[in-house]
């Protein structure tokens, strides 16, 4: 199969080519840079130049593809609803080139806006069309015709190179000689592997369902006071914990996400698609030394 990939060259679209590749997949990559394509042609990727902004590009890049994915987003937290806009018109560009085409288009959205109302996020509960529209997008296309699915990545998708919300926090633990944590700290997020992900990822576009949500977790849900109680123990600084009030003072663009409570499980994707999480979770990988290297 021939996949086009937007994202290709970023911390889980390098992942997710990579996992392809060894499937015995070819992969177009989309690429803004000249050093971005140049990293994706030396590992045997085409390359079609262009951005999330360029909707042409993207209608091309879907038109030349037996199967799409779409990881690409403008991490800009401090822009955000920008960022969520260009995503949704993005998946729309995307989604018009496959409308009656039987081909997959895997959209990447995320567990965090999910309401959990106190409980555990499964599969059949859907994210708002708020913030951003990632999921609604996609479900509005696969009502339309198209052969689109979304894979719901966690606040923590982890391994060496990370520049997620994890190293946001350790860097702010820096800056601010403190670990902190809002209340007692108790509200989880989960967490996968970045190659547990990439894997998810190729069955999902393998297996080409209609509709389906799916949830990459490996970790279900950890305690956000001990994330900031191991960022603590490896920086050899304090661990506090803020009011919500003081949240947004400390955390800046972070304290939007820093106290979800999201943990979520990922029984359905198992089973529908095969798939289990092998490697190490968030906790261990910390430990591993390489987030404070």
């Amino acid at each position: 199969m021939r996949v086009f990939v937007t994202g290709a060259s970023g911390f889980v679209g390098s992942a997710i080519v990579q996992e392809l590749l060894a499937a015995g997949h070819q992969v177009l990559g989309l690429a803004r840079s000249d050093a971005s394509a140049q990293s994706l042609q030396e590992i045997g990727v085409d390359v079609l130049r262009g951005s999330l902004e360029d909707a042409e590009a993207l209608k091309e890049g879907a038109s030349a593809a037996d199967g799409v994915i779409h990881t690409a987003f403008i991490h800009d937290f401090s822009q955000y609803a920008a960022a969520a806009a260009t995503d949704k018109r993005a998946i729309e560009a995307l989604g018009s080139a496959l409308v009656g085409t039987d081909r997959p288009l895997i959209v990447t959205g995320g567990i965090l806006i999910v309401p959990s109302d106190g409980g555990i996020i499964t599969e059949a509960d859907a994210a708002p069309a708020t913030h951003r529209a990632s999921e609604a997008t996609a479900m509005a296309l696969a009502e339309a015709g198209v052969r689109a699915s979304v894979i719901r990545l966690p606040p923590s998708v982890h391994d060496q190179g990370d520049g997620g919300f994890v190293p946001f926090l350790i860097d702010l633990a820096r800056k601010k000689g403190v670990s902190a944590y809002v209340g007692d700290g108790s509200n989880r997020w989960p967490a996968v592997h970045r190659l547990d992900a990439a894997r998810l990822y190729r069955l999902a576009l393998e297996k080409a369902a209609t509709g389906q949500r799916y949830n990459a977790i490996g970790d279900e849900g950890i305690p956000v006071r001990e994330i900031a109680e191991l960022i603590g123990q490896e920086l050899q600084v304090p661990v506090v914990s803020v009011s919500p009030e003081e949240a947004s003072n400390h955390f800046d663009w972070m304290s939007r996400f820093i106290t979800f409570d999201s943990p979520a499980t990922a029984i359905q994707t198992r089973e529908i698609l095969g798939w289990e999480p092998v490697h190490i979770g968030l906790l261990e990988d910390l430990r591993l030394g390489h987030y404070f290297g």
